[in-house]
């Protein structure tokens, strides 16, 4: 694994007999009081190595912290003006220890959250909640283990990731589904439903939505309206922002991590695993089968019947609707759990990753994050309480300027819209569009762990603009080109 996993695992005696072996007249000469001192000397280069990794290691320093107080936000069913809650958005705290990291949250994003248009009555509610992730995750080498429902995995402004499944399944006695967010019957488990299909209309904007509360999303957490092409209007009346934006030039963000402790991406990588080859669209490796009844699973188990394939349930509405096939010729096409050992901006030595997969038009793509199986072994829990000494982790702002944000524009030239995106922020930025003249055309603000906005252009006439970036410090002008 990579360099800096190899040197928090290389323990004190196998520092001293690499040393030993490295140098046996030292220690066949030495008295044995200087042997001491020199393994006091590595314990304490070893404690400042690991010191040194804990300050650098992505799973402690890439959260969104909340700095500026930031609440939550959400929608109601016919008002498209936010109701602010009294909800602390984002991350809270970070901890960690020689093994874990706790990362304190509410589940709550600071981007607009709902409405929740399909009838759920739930409000995305803080969860109050700390999770233990490991620092340092390991591949299962055994029977990998299966995802399951709720909780698979953090995001990094601490709202949850869920698997594929919304808990329903078909029951062939009655010939309906059951299970799910009704529960008013026990399906089959045998043919599970989707719920990226199933219950699209109930996901806002951030293509999420809460379970009893537990705000969430099954899916690569980028704003429908932003999609090549929109499957959900939806931002139409009740615009959000999602986690991140897609952009097909550059390595996509670190956006979470998976309940193994492995990093989890958006959507676009390096074509190669070690670095090469440009930025290209990870490929899921699962496709539909090509069937028409649903009796038997992709590897030829006869089991019980789940309804014929039709427009009610079309190929796609069951995770059993799909196969896996292997692309070995193809280092963008993801393994079987939906990731691949690679090189990213974060893990220059390389690391396993999951990336939140997408098709060609950028609507999310099966097993869509993490699944239907971990990579690693399955070790993150959420606790009540941190029984372990821990040293919480503050992120310094003392230099922080404009200049070392990687900021992004996108698309540009532009038609209907543009997204300003910025890295994670200690404090709330003003975004201006400015004409040619100086005029001020809109106003708009990344808040702090928002991350980014979204300006509507469809009032604006064509021509050369400027988008003005202020933060409280300094401030950095781009140009952009409005061309219908």
């Amino acid at each position: 694994m990579n360099r800096l996993y190899t040197i928090q695992n290389f323990s004190i005696r196998d520092n001293f007999f690499y040393n030993r072996r490295k140098n046996k007249k030292l220690l066949s000469s030495k008295p044995i009081l200087t042997n001491l001192t020199n393994m006091k000397r590595i314990v304490l280069l070893l404690l400042i190595s690991i010191a040194s990794y804990s300050q650098t290691n992505p799973i402690i320093t890439k959260w969104l912290k909340n700095t500026t107080g930031i609440t939550g936000r959400h929608y109601v069913s016919g008002n498209p003006t936010p109701i602010t809650d009294a909800v602390a958005a984002n991350v809270q705290t970070v901890q960690y220890s020689t093994n874990w990291v706790y990362v304190s949250t509410n589940g709550i994003p600071a981007y607009i959250t709902g409405p929740f248009l399909d009838g759920n009555p739930s409000l995305a509610t803080s969860q109050n909640a700390i999770f233990k992730l490991p620092l340092t995750p390991t591949q299962n080498t055994g029977t990998p283990t299966a995802t399951t429902g709720g909780n698979i995995g953090l995001f990094k402004n601490g709202v949850a990731l869920f698997d594929y499944r919304d808990g329903a399944s078909w029951k062939n006695s009655t010939q309906q589904m059951c299970g799910g967010p009704t529960g008013m019957c026990m399906g089959d488990g045998v043919w599970n439903r989707d719920a990226i299909p199933a219950e699209r209309a109930g996901f806002d904007c951030a293509k999420a939505h809460p379970a009893m509360g537990n705000y969430h999303h099954h899916q690569n957490p980028s704003a429908f309206n932003l999609d090549l092409v929109v499957i959900s209007n939806v931002c139409s009346t009740y615009p959000s922002d999602g986690l991140y934006v897609i952009n097909t030039s550059e390595h996509s963000p670190l956006i979470g991590f998976a309940y193994d402790g492995f990093p989890i991406y958006g959507a676009y990588g390096y074509a190669n695993a070690d670095g090469t080859g440009g930025i290209v669209r990870m490929k899921s490796s699962y496709q539909l089968r090509n069937i028409t009844v649903r009796t038997h699973y992709a590897d030829g188990s006869n089991v019980t019947d789940g309804p014929a394939v039709s427009t009610t349930y079309p190929l796609g509405y069951f995770r059993e609707d799909y196969e896996y096939v292997a692309h070995a010729s193809d280092a963008s096409y993801l393994d079987v759990h939906n990731g691949r050992f690679c090189v990213t901006p974060e893990y220059p030595d390389g690391i396993y990753c999951y990336f939140a997969t997408v098709d060609a038009n950028h609507n999310s793509a099966y097993p869509y994050v993490v699944g239907p199986t971990f990579y690693g072994n399955k070790t993150a829990v959420k606790v009540t309480s941190i029984t372990e000494a821990t040293t919480q982790y503050t992120l310094a702002t003392a230099d922080f300027n404009l200049s070392q944000l990687n900021i992004k524009i996108y698309p540009n030239p532009a038609q209907d819209f543009i997204a300003i995106q910025s890295d994670m922020i200690e404090e709330n930025l003003e975004v201006k569009l400015v004409d040619e003249l100086g005029k001020i055309i809109q106003t708009n603000e990344i808040l702090q762990g928002s991350t980014l906005c979204i300006m509507d252009l469809t009032l604006v006439t064509n021509g050369i603009y400027f988008v003005k970036i202020a933060s409280s410090k300094d401030d950095k002008t781009f140009k952009i080109i409005v061309d219908r």
